[in-house]
């Protein structure tokens, strides 16, 4: 992606191999609302999951509701035959963040040691991979915050016993970091941003071995490999934000010649602007699975190129919020309820950022340029940038007569997609979390129906609530379809509707 100071070998092939997608967006600036957008295909203000995050907050831990209809796309995959895993984290906040604290239906395998390896032979797979080295906490000070934060230090010690077996690359010179302009050139800033790039380079060490093993099992031409990131730069005015250094982000995909789409050539740039709603459809038409009608993005290798892409900020940890952005290829509008609140404010897990620290002290103290100081002031109620001419966001222009009529559609545009999608933050956290809640708790998912069609099973539960059943206490299976059930055998079941609490277990015998 032309950062000449990344040491990613193994992405640069995987670029050369596949297409690299420059012009990708997530629907927020920070992890949990864009994994729950992603994993549902569908905008986390219109499913309760918007907030960062719902496993903490001022009105105490709760899990957004989705809407019936929605289901997670590997669920999906999972119902039509493949083998879904994944690794320790979820994050979806209709889940907690770690393995085995969401829907149990959504994967076949959750933690640190599944693997495709684990599937029965010909059976295909969807893995979804998590490379937690890149994570912002990886910019922490390598103890992290002790003695001031036990939270924190424990946070870096489980961290470093969680790091790769791999060959290090020479750690990044400071010197040669450069830096965007909203950044002051101190040490500080300078060695922090090094650190980034060396945990980048590790990452990309891991890539690598996943890649090694999928060409050891004969695999690799078969595998559809797509490699991106939750939000953008895990830096601050990065990370949170709605500006392009929040949520535009690199995707390399790459596409075995069986699967590839006629028009594809390898090692090319496709600059189509893609929102992460947009994964979900795309990579449901990829396994021949039917796409549900509720979801908010398109198919971005056969659909209609996007116009516009649309992202949120809402409460941050301690810290209410609510933003809203619009973008189309050249422009940026966002608009913020509440205008006097600057991105660069003290956050409790950000200011374990030796930088972050350095720079508000700076501000303070009055010796950051204008381009620096912005970050830490008021941002008003709406901001309009020019991305050809002002990349980095620094020149709002709100204001101006001539681009009037810009701020004008980019309003249009945001209004028409809040009416069409529907916010969950009209109403404040507090009423949200009780529509989600019966008599002050999460509500209980009632036990599925079993009922006896000849030698098979069929399952029904309330609320298009999804079922998993298993068979002599074997392992849990996603229900899609009657089961045969053999003579003097027992079946179980259960239901899930996402952000409620399992049912009770029910059984049927065949004598």
């Amino acid at each position: 992606f032309g950062d000449p100071v990344a040491q990613t070998p193994h992405l640069d092939a995987l670029a050369q191999e596949g297409v690299r997608y420059p012009n990708t967006f997530t629907t927020a600036g920070v992890c949990a609302p864009s994994r729950a957008a992603h994993i549902l295909g569908m905008h986390q203000i219109a499913t309760g999951a918007q907030h960062m995050r719902t496993a903490r907050g001022p009105h105490g831990t709760y899990q957004s509701v989705p809407p019936e209809e929605a289901k997670a796309y590997p669920e999906l995959l999972r119902a039509a035959g493949y083998y879904t895993y994944t690794d320790r984290k979820l994050d979806y906040q209709f889940s907690g963040p770690m393995a085995h604290s969401g829907p149990f239906t959504i994967w076949d395998e959750e933690g640190s040691d599944s693997h495709w390896r684990h599937r029965d032979n010909g059976v295909p797979f969807f893995g979804f991979v998590n490379f937690a080295v890149t994570h912002e906490s990886g910019v922490f000070p390598p103890l992290g915050s002790w003695p001031h934060s036990v939270v924190h230090f424990v946070m870096q010690v489980m961290r470093f016993a969680g790091l790769p077996d791999v060959d290090p690359k020479p750690a990044t010179d400071p010197a040669i970091v450069q830096l965007p302009p909203y950044y002051p050139d101190t040490p500080t800033v300078r060695e922090d941003i090094a650190r980034h790039y060396d945990n980048i380079a590790i990452m990309d060490e891991e890539v690598g071995l996943l890649l090694k093993q999928l060409q050891e099992d004969g695999l690799a031409d078969s595998t559809i490999v797509i490699w991106t990131t939750d939000h953008g730069d895990g830096l601050p005015r990065g990370k949170r934000e709605l500006f392009d250094s929040g949520i535009k982000v690199p995707m390399i995909i790459r596409w075995p010649e069986a699967y590839r789409p006629h028009d594809v050539v390898p090692g090319s740039v496709d600059l189509r602007m893609i929102s992460f709603v947009d994964l979900a459809p795309t990579v449901l038409r990829l396994a021949g699975v039917e796409s549900p009608g509720h979801l908010h993005g398109r198919d971005f290798i056969t659909g209609p190129k996007r116009k516009y892409i649309y992202a949120s900020r809402d409460r941050i940890d301690e810290i209410p919020d609510r933003q809203r952005a619009v973008r189309d290829e050249r422009y940026k509008y966002i608009l913020s309820w509440y205008p006097q609140k600057g991105g660069g404010h003290p956050l409790e897990f950000r200011d374990n950022i030796d930088m972050v620290r350095e720079m508000r002290t700076l501000y303070e103290a009055g010796e950051l340029n204008a381009s620096q100081r912005q970050w830490f002031e008021a941002p008003g109620a709406e901001r309009l940038f020019d991305l050809d001419n002002d990349p980095f966001e620094l020149n709002n222009l709100i204001g101006d007569p001539a681009h009037a009529p810009v701020a004008e559609r980019m309003r249009g545009a945001l209004d028409a997609w809040l009416a069409r999608t529907g916010d969950w933050s009209e109403r404040d956290e507090a009423a949200m979390i009780a529509a989600f809640r019966v008599n002050g708790g999460s509500r209980i998912t009632p036990v599925p129906q079993l009922t006896r069609i000849g030698d098979k099973v069929q399952l029904q539960a309330d609320y298009n609530s999804s079922i998993g059943y298993r068979i002599d206490n074997g392992p849990w299976q996603l229900y899609a379809e009657p089961v045969g059930l053999p003579a003097g055998t027992t079946i179980e079941a259960k239901a899930v509707r996402y952000g409620w609490q399992e049912s009770q277990v029910v059984s049927m015998d065949r004598d």
